[in-house]
């Protein structure tokens, strides 16, 4: 959910002269175009690379120049994501090659901190992810479901499940963690697109995160002065105790507002497209509704859920991944999506089976930005997806699978429209 794993990179970190060993040259860049996929098609970039050249070169659309290192292999990847060799804060004065023209997160936010720091910040809104916190937001969540989709048949069929719940929804679960009322909710609901999108660049972007900032600040003015039991609680109780700055606190706030209303929607919305298009696997979950929990993990698994690569890390030292040096300076990307779909690991990687048991997926991350928002975001898939399999036993598309319209140039992958009938 959080913009830590999947808010995708920007500009930052330097040119790299690296080299595989001391005397060799670094291999042939590849240029990754990231074009838009065919609905949930995996892009074969990564599947190559994963397969033949695991520690690649990559250019990307922006700073082409500025080339860096790609991982692909699970262990690979969590080593990158945990090693604290591996900077996110050397990322704000650098140039690498990235998907967007502009910075997607505040400098800052928790995307560019390292521990110690990273582990302060994360510290400030830690009760409001606990698991109690997400049994509290579970029947709030439940009631909205219902109440989305008794509008949704009142306006008849076929209907857009992306207009009547999977847009509304997860906005309306990250504001009710982060204590945003009913009233101003309608205001916030386009900025996250305008902001996780490598398409309707920097200018639209900047003007969107100005609108949120702004937002946010109020919000927490107003619980500094009437405290109340939720996350802008939390965080303006973070502020006035001095454990956070303002600019922390606004920062922390937007991150969790911005990726959990977008990405929760997208993805989301991509589980009920593969039941939909995979009827027998929407079958079995009515007919053994406890394997759901299971069933969502393995779909956060399959799912390619982003385009491309999230940020990438710079190297503080020489350092040896996979057989290849990596030199103090040089970025790297890891791939989360290319590390679900490893064979040494995953059986049948590329099938998607909701008996799959044994070593957990990286969907979320792993090291210290692994996402904050998990047990939410499963919280929340598991409650639309039940919602939706009890409630239409016939649920259908409305059309044929062909027809479905994606989205075009977002950092995260999903369907623009998804019309059904039931």
């Amino acid at each position: 959910m959080t913009s830590e794993t999947i808010a995708g990179p920007t500009s930052a970190a330097s040119p790299s002269e690296g080299a595989t060993t001391a005397s060799a040259p670094p291999p042939p860049a590849r240029t990754w175009a990231v074009d838009d996929l065919p609905a949930l098609a995996f892009d074969p970039l990564l599947a190559e690379l994963l397969d033949k050249e695991p520690v690649a070169r990559i250019r990307l659309p922006f700073t082409a120049e500025n080339e860096a290192w790609l991982v692909t292999r699970y262990e690979d990847v969590r080593t990158v994501t945990s090693d604290p060799r591996f900077s996110r804060t050397a990322l704000l004065d650098r140039q690498v090659t990235g998907m967007t023209g502009h910075m997607v997160a505040s400098k800052a936010a928790l995307n560019y901190a390292d521990p110690p720091y990273h582990t302060q910040l994360r510290k400030a809104v830690t009760k409001t992810f606990t698991g109690r916190s997400t049994g509290r937001l579970r029947p709030l969540t439940q009631a909205s479901t219902d109440r989305f989709l008794d509008a949704m048949e009142a306006a008849g069929r076929p209907a857009d499940l992306m207009k009547h719940l999977h847009g509304p929804l997860p906005m309306a679960v990250v504001c009710d963690l982060l204590g945003v009322p009913e009233e101003d909710r309608a205001e916030l609901a386009s900025w996250p697109d305008l902001i996780l999108s490598s398409g309707p660049g920097p200018e639209s972007s900047r003007a969107a995160k100005a609108q949120i900032r702004g937002y946010v600040t109020r919000l927490l003015d107003r619980r500094r002065a009437e405290p109340r039991d939720d996350l802008a609680g939390e965080l303006a109780e973070a502020l006035a105790e001095g454990r956070i700055t303002g600019d922390e606190a606004v920062s922390l706030a937007m991150a969790i507002l911005i990726s959990g209303a977008h990405a929760v929607r997208n993805n989301s919305a991509n589980m009920v497209y593969v039941l939909l298009t995979r009827p027998e696997l929407a079958d079995r979950l009515r007919a053994e509704p406890e394997l759901l929990p299971r069933a969502v993990d393995e779909l956060l698994r399959w799912i390619p859920h982003r385009n491309g690569v999230g940020l990438p890390r710079i190297a503080t030292e020489d350092v040896e991944i996979g057989g290849v040096t990596i030199r103090a300076g040089e970025a790297v990307y890891a791939s989360y999506l290319a590390a679900n779909r490893d064979p040494e690991v995953f059986e049948d990687p590329h099938a998607l089976d909701f008996d799959r048991e044994g070593v957990g997926h990286v969907s979320f991350g792993h090291g210290p930005h692994h996402c904050m928002g998990a047990m939410l975001t499963r919280m929340e898939s598991e409650v639309m997806l039940s919602t939706l399999l009890r409630r239409y036993p016939e649920l259908r598309l409305a059309g044929r699978p062909e027809d479905v319209v994606w989205q075009s140039k977002g950092l995260i992958r999903g369907p623009r429209e998804l019309l059904v009938t039931w």
